[in-house]
C-alpha cells in the first residue's frame, strides 16, 4: 500500500517559527546543478526566478526536483499576476508562489483568488493528474492545499508603497518582499537602489507592513545594504543569486590571472 506522501512546510510556517531572519538566494540560470549547489550551501530559502530568467514551467519542476532534499524552503516568482498561470505553477508543485508588481489590494486579492479552490478561490481542479497532490499521493490534498502554500506578493513601484498597508491587508498574503530596483526605476531613479529616497520608500513600506501584522522581505545584494535591512527589521532577505555569484568569482579569478603588464 502507498505510503501517503507529506509536503514541506510553507514558507509562511517557516517564517513563523524561525527565531532569526531568513537568508536567502536567487536560482536564475535554469541550471539544475547550480540549483543544487546552492541549495546545498546552507541558505534558508531560495527563490526560483520565473520573471527574469529563462524558465518555462518545465524548467520550474525540474529546479524544484534538483533542490527536493536540501531543505531550503523554495519560492518561485511567476512571470505576471495571471489566474491560469498561478494554477499551473501550483500544479507542477511550487508550494510558494511570488507574484511580482501587485501595486494595489485588487492586484493582491486577484493572486489570493488564484491561490485557493472554490469556494475560497478560483483556482482550477486537476490536482489528481498533477506534482501539487503527488498526483494524489498526499491525503486530502484538495481540501488540505490550503495549508501546504504561501503567497508573497511584491511591492515595487511608488504607486504599491502608497497601497503597501491595504497590500498587507488583504487576507490571503502571507508576507510582502520589496524590490528596489523597479522601485527605483519606477521613482525615476533608474539603477539607484541605494537613493536616499528609495531607502525612504523601502522603510514606509516596511513599517505599513509590520502594522498590518505580515512579514516583510527585500532583495539586497549589497552586503552593508543587507545588514541595514536586516537591523531595519526584515523577516526575510535574498543576498545574492547563482548567475551573480559565478560572474563574480569567474571575473576576479581572471583578473588574477590576466591584468595587463
Amino acid at each position: 500500500m502507498p505510503v501517503p506522501v507529506k509536503l514541506p512546510p510553507p514558507f509562511n510556517s517557516v517564517l513563523a517559527k524561525a527565531d532569526s531572519p531568513l537568508i536567502g538566494a536567487w536560482v536564475c540560470s535554469g541550471s539544475p546543478v547550480a540549483a543544487e549547489i546552492v541549495a546545498s550551501a546552507g541558505f534558508d530559502w531560495l527563490l526560483i526566478d520565473g520573471e527574469h530568467s529563462p524558465y518555462g514551467l518545465e524548467t520550474v519542476a525540474e529546479l524544484l526536483r534538483a533542490t527536493d532534499v536540501y531543505g531550503p524552503s523554495r519560492i518561485v516568482r511567476i512571470p505576471v499576476n495571471d489566474t491560469a498561470l498561478i494554477k499551473q505553477y501550483l500544479d507542477l508543485g511550487a508550494q510558494n508562489l511570488m507574484v511580482p508588481m501587485v501595486d494595489t489590494a485588487a492586484d493582491a486579492q486577484a493572486a489570493v483568488a488564484a491561490m485557493h479552490y472554490p469556494p475560497r478561490g478560483i483556482r482550477g481542479v486537476g490536482s489528481a493528474l498533477a506534482r501539487s497532490s503527488r498526483w494524489n499521493g498526499v491525503e486530502n490534498y484538495l481540501h488540505a492545499a490550503a495549508e501546504t502554500i504561501s503567497l508573497t506578493v511584491q511591492i515595487e513601484s511608488a504607486q504599491a508603497v502608497d497601497n503597501a498597508a491595504e497590500i498587507a491587508a488583504v487576507d490571503g498574503v502571507d508576507q510582502v518582499f520589496v524590490g528596489p530596483s523597479d522601485l527605483a526605476a519606477s521613482m525615476g531613479l533608474l539603477g539607484q537602489q541605494s537613493h536616499p529616497q528609495v531607502l525612504e520608500a523601502v522603510s514606509a513600506t516596511f513599517d505599513a507592513v509590520a502594522a498590518a501584522g505580515k512579514p516583510v522581505g527585500v532583495n539586497a545584494f549589497d552586503e552593508a545594504q543587507a545588514n541595514e535591512y536586516l537591523a531595519a527589521g526584515a523577516s526575510f532577505v535574498a543576498v545574492g543569486a547563482d548567475v551573480q555569484l559565478l560572474a563574480g568569482a569567474a571575473r576576479s579569478l581572471s583578473d588574477k590571472f590576466l591584468q595587463e603588464g
